[in-house]
């Protein structure tokens, strides 16, 4: 079954309906976002919800000291980089990372076999954003990189294209933030569970 994470958790409600739809792991924005989530609120939320519900923070170029502080302050379980962070810098985590990587071009590929000892994530955010942009990226690239190894797709998905994006590259994971929400930093409800609903139709199909 395909993976499904939803970023960019602001609040409570979110992340519980998050979790009664059946996803496997929030994103909670701690980089520059209309969906930044304060530090000393994220774990608020995250003591509130399910252990089994995997809890994703997402960095850009952070100093790695502060990064550790929030992950430890916080609870996370997983590290997801979206900036310029190189291979050293992401090994010095001890618990499990996702490296974005930004499509561009074809050349954009070859980041990924720096970062054999993480997740990919593909994305197609812009200078200084960390997701959320609601674009897209060639998909024709993406199929190349399949041909390198497995990655988690994100960049504009929503209840409309995910099935297709699903249908056309089987990645292990999709990443949703914009497409499932009513304004930056608050989900729509509907949408998250059309979304997901596509997904595991999509799942069905490829069975």
């Amino acid at each position: 079954m395909t993976w499904i994470k939803i970023c960019g958790i602001t609040n409570l409600k979110d992340a519980l309906d998050a979790h009664a739809l059946g996803v496997n792991a929030l994103g909670f924005i701690f980089a520059p976002s209309p969906r930044r989530v304060e530090p000393d609120v994220a774990p608020k939320i995250i003591r509130a919800i399910p252990k089994n519900l995997l809890k994703v923070g997402v960095f850009m170029n952070e100093e790695l000291e502060e990064v550790l502080r929030v992950a430890d302050y916080c609870g996370l379980d997983i590290l997801q980089f979206h900036g310029q962070e190189p291979p050293e810098y992401c090994r010095q985590v001890s618990i499990p990372v996702i490296k974005a990587i930004v499509v561009k071009e074809a050349e954009s590929l070859r980041e990924i076999e720096r970062y054999a000892f993480a997740s990919i994530l593909l994305d197609a955010c812009g200078p200084g954003q960390a997701g959320g942009t609601g674009r897209t990226f060639s998909w024709e690239l993406a199929l190349e990189a399949r041909k390198k190894r497995n990655f988690i797709l994100s960049g504009g998905l929503n209840p409309q294209n995910v099935y297709r994006a699903i249908q056309m590259l089987r990645p292990m994971g999709v990443d949703v933030c914009s497409g499932v929400e009513k304004v930056p930093g608050v989900k729509d409800r509907g949408k998250m569970m059309e979304f997901v609903k596509e997904v595991r139709k999509a799942d069905e199909t490829a069975r």
